[in-house]
């Protein structure tokens, strides 16, 4: 029963990950013709279609998806804690899996670029992508402390800030150090 719950809540995880970047990958205007964009926006298309239709949204922010990812998250508390009611508190910590799953993307998705920085030099189109993603991130520390000669302290300032965001979370918000 556990490699059962195991699997099914990994696989709700992948896709609200999934989600979550096809919003971000819309907030910041990625390149729709990018191989990679056009595989997110497939693998997430199956699902969010259905609802565009139903609640027509025309913003910056694709509201439809993040609802969807919230509705994963909260159907994943049942199963990750075996409950068999129904109650409020589900709302909440389905709130919290979202959000911290929005914190370890961000990450995963900076520790991303530094390691294909390294390799291919934006020669590929998950390269272009993820430097896409991750400048609104980079930009404002930049201003502050800008890179010195092949060193740019922005990406370990970031990952420092998302660090501390979570022990944050670890800290004062009740739920967080479950999931």
């Amino acid at each position: 029963m556990l490699a059962l719950i195991f699997l099914v809540t990994t696989i709700m995880t992948l896709y609200i990950k999934i989600l979550l970047l096809h919003i971000w990958m819309q907030l910041v205007q990625c390149d729709g013709y990018n191989s990679f964009t056009q595989l997110i926006m497939s693998i997430t298309r199956p699902v969010v279609s259905p609802f565009q239709r139903v609640f027509k949204y025309h913003g910056t922010c694709d509201v439809v998806s993040l609802l969807i990812a919230y509705m994963i998250s909260v159907l994943m508390v049942p199963i990750m804690l075996k409950l068999v009611s129904f109650d409020a508190i589900l709302f909440y910590l389905g709130l919290v899996i979202l959000l911290k799953a929005l914190g370890v993307l961000i990450f995963w998705v900076i520790i991303g670029r530094s390691l294909t920085s390294w390799m291919s030099q934006g020669s590929n189109s998950v390269d272009e992508i993820l430097l896409q993603l991750t400048e609104p991130f980079m930009i404002p520390i930049r201003r502050l402390i800008p890179p010195t000669g092949d060193l740019d302290f922005s990406v370990m300032i970031v990952i420092g800030i998302l660090y501390l965001l979570n022990f944050i979370g670890l800290e004062y918000i009740p739920g967080w150090a479950n999931f």
